[in-house]
Order: C-alpha cells, then structure tokens, then sequence
C-alpha cells in the first residue's frame, strides 16, 4: 500500500511517500517547500493573503505528484499556524476544492502525542528523555522513556511567534533577549516542574533546527556526516554551546554566509538557540541528541 503524508507546518510544508507492507516501510519520496504560512501576521492569528496563495499554489504541486506516484492513502495534517488563524478553516476549504487534498487540522497535544511516535521510530529515545521540537508556531515538550509517553504539551512559543513579536535588532540585542526569555519562563512554568519531578538527563531536538545545530557541529570539527541520511545523531554539548553562543552573537548577514544554516531559517535559528540554551540551563540537561524523524514520520508510524 502506498501512502501520502503532508505536514503542513507554519514555516514548512513536508511532503512524503512511502511504500508500507504490514509494519515496513520504504520511503520513495520526500520534499519540503518553504511555504511560510505564518508570515507577517501570525501573532494576529491571521494568514496574509500572499502566504495563503504559495500555501495552495505548494498542496496543488504536492497533489500532482501524489497521482504520480499512484498513493492509495494521504493524510495531511495542519499544525500551529492554521490552527490558530481566523480564516484557518477557509483555507483548508479552499486546499479541498483547489487541490483535492483533505486537511485534518490537529490540536498541540496531537502534535505532540505524533512528534513522540516519531522520535520513538527514530531510535534515539533509549533513557528518560525530554524530546523539544521548535516549530514556527509552536513548540512541542514530550517527557518519555523507551516504554512509555510520560507527559506531552504544545506552548504557543514557536520561533516565527516570537521573531515578529521580540526580533527587532541586529543582532539581537540583550533586551530582546531578556525579553523573550522572560516570556517563555512565564509560559513554561508547568514543564519545569514536570522536569523538577522526573529529572531527564538528555534533550532530545526534533529535526528542523537541531538538524542545522547538527550540520553546523559536524562541519565545525571536520566531521563527513549527512544528517539528511541518518535517524539519530548525538551531539557534544560544549560544541553545542559554542555553536548556539556563535549564533547568538551574529549579524544577519553572517549567518547568510554560514553555509548550513538554510535561508528560512537564517534569523529563526537566533531563536530557537536562545530557547534550547534556556531549556538546558533550567532543566540542568547537558545531553543532546538529534532526531531526524519528527511529526511527519509520526504520522506514518502511526498508520503502519
């Protein structure tokens, strides 16, 4: 049987086909298109005309190739930015009509609950583990071991979020700073008490921006690794901090000029290691680990 998952997530939306027969699978293709749904505008909880056209124009694309590849199954998902907006629904309505293609928009908590079976997938939840996925709109907190789901929440945080809201010089400046993380803190109250009690000793990032964290550390030690290729990568921490505490101090344009740092995620990046830096100091983790399987992978664990 073949299957068609599509991600549609506020930055990025994922396309993937896979062949499945009984609980294998063989991916046969996969694309993300930088559609940025959450533009402009997503703190309005409004998607801005211009986002709302490269969405449809992306789902019609991605619909011409699913008849291509003859799937008997697609299952598209909308996250934080269609969630959240107030024509969130007619943009699902016009996907339908336009493309064809049947959008089920899921809360945070099925976001995260799919992001879990993702990670599990990949192999790299082997001890007690706070899986964190930045996403633009949102992001995602799972406490786990290999046995169970512990405690799973979606905070409205995300990088797209807090860029348009906080992200107004550059570089950013220690003001914006603080006054993201004082945000966050007031937000994150309930994971860190949760974390107080169970005390994980590895932050597991969902793909996306740990996969550039990743591709930066590899390349800082001369290291030949294709993160695209690979389910789980673990990452030295002092590395880690010296990567996050290089982003944190640069311009836009040095970033631009760091070859592993994809143009969508040239500013988005300052965010997300502000976040994680802040996650590891609270949480006392100094253990990290990537997974490349995220929510997409989440979604096909789930219907094999």
């Amino acid at each position: 049987m073949r299957i068609a998952i599509i991600d549609l997530g506020t930055n990025t939306f994922h396309l993937l086909i896979a062949e499945k027969e009984g609980k294998q699978f063989e991916i046969l293709y996969k694309t993300n298109v930088p559609v940025k749904l959450g533009e402009g505008r997503i703190n309005d909880n409004l998607i801005i005309p211009e986002a709302f056209e490269r969405g449809i124009s992306c789902l019609e694309n991605f619909s011409r190739t699913i008849s291509e590849f003859r799937v008997d199954e697609v299952r598209a998902t909308a996250t934080s930015a269609v969630r959240s907006a107030k024509n969130g629904n007619e943009f699902v309505d016009v996907v339908k009509a336009r493309a064809g293609i049947t959008i089920e928009t899921i809360t945070g908590d099925e976001e995260a609950k799919l992001i879990y079976q993702g990670v599990k997938l990949s192999g790299a939840v082997t001890e007690l583990s706070l899986i964190m996925d930045i996403g633009g709109g949102s992001v995602e907190f799972i406490l786990c071991d290999t046995e169970r789901l512990i405690w799973k929440k979606s905070y409205n945080i995300g990088a797209a979020r807090l860029m348009q809201q906080f992200f107004k010089s550059d570089p950013l400046a220690d003001e914006e700073k603080n006054a993201i993380l004082f945000h966050v803190q007031n937000q994150l109250t309930d994971l860190f008490d949760i974390c107080e009690k169970y005390k994980p000793k590895i932050l597991i990032g969902s793909a996306g921006a740990f996969e550039t964290f990743a591709a930066l550390i590899t390349r800082k030690n001369n290291q030949k690794a294709d993160i695209a290729t690979m389910k789980t990568l673990a990452l030295n921490f002092d590395d880690y901090i010296e990567t996050a505490i290089k982003i944190l101090n640069s311009t836009h344009q040095e970033r631009t000029e760091m070859q592993d740092i994809i143009p969508l995620r040239v500013d988005m990046i300052v965010i997300a290691a502000l976040i994680t830096n802040y996650i590891l100091g609270r949480t006392k983790i100094n253990h990290l680990k990537l997974s490349t399987y995220d929510l997409k992978m989440g979604v096909l664990a789930s219907m094999i």
